[in-house]
């Protein structure tokens, strides 16, 4: 916390790596969750300032890229609709489906909208009464609170023409499940700042406990991120497992209460199937009973097909094994090649928080495909 206002300061961040390489002692392999701090390790190379005794993987800290195959198709068909307007965050446009995308959809004459805020979506309907507006409600914690908000105003103003496509997913399940599994690399995890500024950390104390882990809060510019490495290497070499908050000047321990609170009214857990990786309990969000009449799925049911989850297994798209931290982006053999921003076969290397987007766009003139 004491280089908060030195994020970037070169200085600042060769203190940090010459403190971690001198309370390295054992090898260690600590995961970020947030797509986000994956960016910015990548782009500043914060990776290559710590010692080779220790690795950094990436986890499925990137909303986009989980939100599954089948709710991908579902918001290609709604948007097919002539009575639709469909509104999306610009990110989604380029996510595969079983057979197009979003952007496939527009350019063959759907009516679809990218937004900044489910808020506008909200305006939306009410300049087109005439229209059925679909909000895509995508992302972790840090997004649902401006969701709820959007469907009590749409309930404010008696709007009947609004819904949403809930593809929300959570962090907490995750990291369950990654810490489950038998492939299971990581030692310690970096939390994302930014969801932790809504839900706080409490949830983290008992995965601390049951999985002997330590969680560290981390913000996400170069000096967060080194510090946030520092606190975690620290409490493995002294065998200690505690949630950590690196990110103190954004995030309390128990969050926001009133965004808390607004995504509880409007929102609860449902299990939910996670791309590439298969359906994780209680991990995602759905609108409770009480809000029923502003879910699509059920608004539509009678007009789209959900297609199976089986299909996200059976892509050639590794995703699932780099969202988990079991493989590297560069060692898919499609990486590179088959696969790249242009031509994406997987939401990792459209979205801007995406692991292998990151590292085509930083690195991928460094390793040939299927590299590690």
């Amino acid at each position: 916390m004491k280089y908060v206002d030195e994020f970037r300061d070169p200085n600042a961040v060769h203190v940090l790596s010459r403190e971690i390489h001198r309370i390295t002692r054992h090898p260690w392999t600590i995961m970020e969750v947030c797509g986000g701090q994956t960016h910015s390790i990548v782009r500043y190379g914060l990776d290559r300032l710590l010692p080779p005794a220790i690795t950094l993987i990436h986890g499925p800290g990137c909303p986009v890229c989980v939100t599954p195959i089948e709710l991908i198709d579902a918001a290609c068909q709604l948007a097919s609709l002539p009575e639709v307007i469909f509104c999306s965050f610009g990110d989604m446009l380029r996510v595969p489906g079983s057979h197009e995308d979003l952007l496939r959809v527009k350019a063959q004459g759907g009516d679809i909208r990218i937004i900044y805020s489910p808020l506008d979506a909200v305006g939306i309907a009410q300049s087109n009464p005439q229209s059925q507006i679909i909000c895509f409600a995508v992302g972790f914690e840090t997004t649902a609170p401006a969701q709820a908000m959007a469907v009590l105003q749409a309930r404010r103003l008696h709007l009947s023409n609004f819904s949403l496509l809930v593809a929300h997913v959570l962090v907490p399940p995750a990291m369950k499940a990654i810490l489950s599994s038998p492939e299971n690399r990581v030692q310690g995890f970096l939390a994302a700042g930014h969801v932790c500024s809504v839900m706080g950390y409490e949830m983290y104390e008992p995965i601390c406990l049951r999985y002997r882990v330590p969680i560290v809060v981390t913000g996400f510019e170069p000096v967060d991120i080194l510090e946030g490495v520092q606190l975690v290497i620290a409490q493995l070499e002294e065998g200690r497992h505690k949630v950590d908050n690196q990110y103190a000047r954004s995030v309390h321990r128990s969050g926001n209460l009133e965004a808390r609170k607004v995504v509880d009214e409007v929102f609860e857990s449902a299990s939910r199937n996670w791309r590439g990786i298969g359906e994780i309990p209680e991990s995602g969000l759905q609108l409770r009973q009480t809000f029923a009449e502003f879910d699509a799925l059920r608004t539509f049911q009678d007009r789209i097909h959900l297609s199976s989850p089986a299909n996200d297994l059976e892509s050639e798209c590794q995703s699932g094994r780099i969202l988990q931290g079991i493989m590297q982006p560069s060692a898919c053999s499609a990486f590179g090649t088959r696969c790249t921003p242009d031509h994406p076969l997987g939401a990792p290397m459209v979205s801007s928080e995406g692991a292998c987007a990151a590292y085509y766009r930083y690195r991928h003139h460094e390793v040939g495909p299927g590299e590690q």
